[in-house]
């Protein structure tokens, strides 16, 4: 498998969101290597989205990571207390990035597990196993992604994703954003993505 390059991300938000399908975010941490296919994205295309945390235009603490290089990570926390993971694109100063919402378990599933549920992965139910990344923020903590890993080069060696060995046909399904309720007319915008038929997408 290839390692993502920054020209991959230094392009249109909704084209890389949609591209980011079917690739493999890789994890390595502590020794161990997780990797999860992506299958569901949302594009925060900035200034112009009233979904986006910068639409304001303006660079704060939380959003400084969004105005960087593409090929970065913004990793902010919701409700307090859940991670979420951001690929940010376009190009520097521009601050757009795509949310990674959920992924399917492909390689560490005895780490996931055990990051997500503290017991293994061969004692999970179904429920649980469907249950086990299909989410911003479940994802996270199963890939054990955490605010320690904001702006965080995706090119580099602990946070990357990869193009699959073998290309899957896929069929990309667009639609609303979820969560976004206060963002006006921008809520109603079929910027969300997701592979048609995958069982870890978080709202169908």
């Amino acid at each position: 498998m290839k390692k993502l390059n920054r020209e991959f991300y230094s392009r249109d938000t909704l084209e890389v969101a949609k591209d980011l399908l079917g690739k493999y975010l890789v994890r390595e941490s502590k020794g161990k290597k997780i990797v999860g296919k992506i299958v569901e994205t949302e594009a925060y295309m900035g200034t112009k989205d009233k979904g986006a945390h910068t639409y304001s235009g303006k660079v704060t603490p939380r959003t400084e990571a969004m105005f960087g290089i593409p090929g970065t990570s913004y990793v902010y926390l919701i409700y307090g207390m859940y991670n979420c993971f951001n690929v940010v694109t376009k190009e520097e100063g521009i601050p757009e990035a795509v949310l990674i919402r959920a992924v399917e378990p492909i390689e560490g599933l005895e780490e996931m597990s055990l990051n997500r549920f503290n017991k293994s992965y061969i004692e999970l139910k179904k429920r649980e196993i469907r249950n086990l990344t299909s989410g911003p923020g479940k994802l996270c903590i199963a890939l054990d992604i955490d605010r320690s890993l904001n702006k965080a080069d995706l090119c580099g060696d602990n946070l990357y994703i990869e193009n699959p060995d073998v290309d899957e046909k896929i069929n990309i399904v667009e639609s609303k954003r979820i969560g976004i309720d206060y963002a006006e007319e921008a809520k109603d915008y079929l910027w969300r993505f997701y592979i048609e038929g995958n069982e870890y997408v978080s709202v169908k």
